[in-house]
């Protein structure tokens, strides 16, 4: 049963979605891709403590690498590139190319920015360190200005 919560942040409201009790969705205001508000179930946010207190660590600083349980859901591909954004270190970036070697299909890189525009969990799968082949900052469903941000915080070149 899929439950939500909305929690502030220094991007503006998070809308925090879990099935029974699993972290499955993290939504900005505004976010491309979003599924619609009334999916996400009743308002509830007593299942969301431990998301809330990594995401407060992450935005103080404090937690680079998030430890929650997700369930992702999504096809095998997009799953395996959600996985490969979880080894993106904090504070670091990948191009789109880069991912897909990393997958074994170099030849994958359309495909791989697909499937990261569709990740479900922004910031905890951390789609914002994929960036353009040239150090361009391509699409973010959050936006190009939020990935700045948190590509900045994350660096150290901006503090919330």
């Amino acid at each position: 049963m899929k439950r939500h919560t909305v929690m502030d942040s220094p991007y503006g409201p998070l809308h925090l979605v879990a099935d029974d009790g699993v972290l499955c969705g993290l939504y900005m205001t505004d976010h491309r891709h979003r599924p619609p508000l009334e999916t996400f179930g009743d308002r509830d946010p007593g299942v969301f403590t431990e998301a809330e207190e990594q995401l407060g660590a992450y935005f103080e600083g404090e937690l680079t690498e998030f430890t929650l349980e997700l369930r992702l859901p999504g096809t095998p591909f997009q799953r395996s590139v959600w996985d490969q954004l979880t080894r993106i270190p904090y504070g670091e970036t990948r191009s789109y190319g880069e991912l897909a070697a990393a997958l074994g299909n170099p030849g994958a890189s359309r495909a791989v920015g697909l499937a990261n525009g569709r990740n479900p969990v922004s910031i905890v799968v951390p789609c914002h360190r994929v960036i353009g082949a040239g150090g361009d900052l391509t699409g973010y469903g959050g936006g190009v200005a939020r990935k700045r941000r948190l590509l900045d915080f994350e660096r150290g070149s901006a503090l919330f």
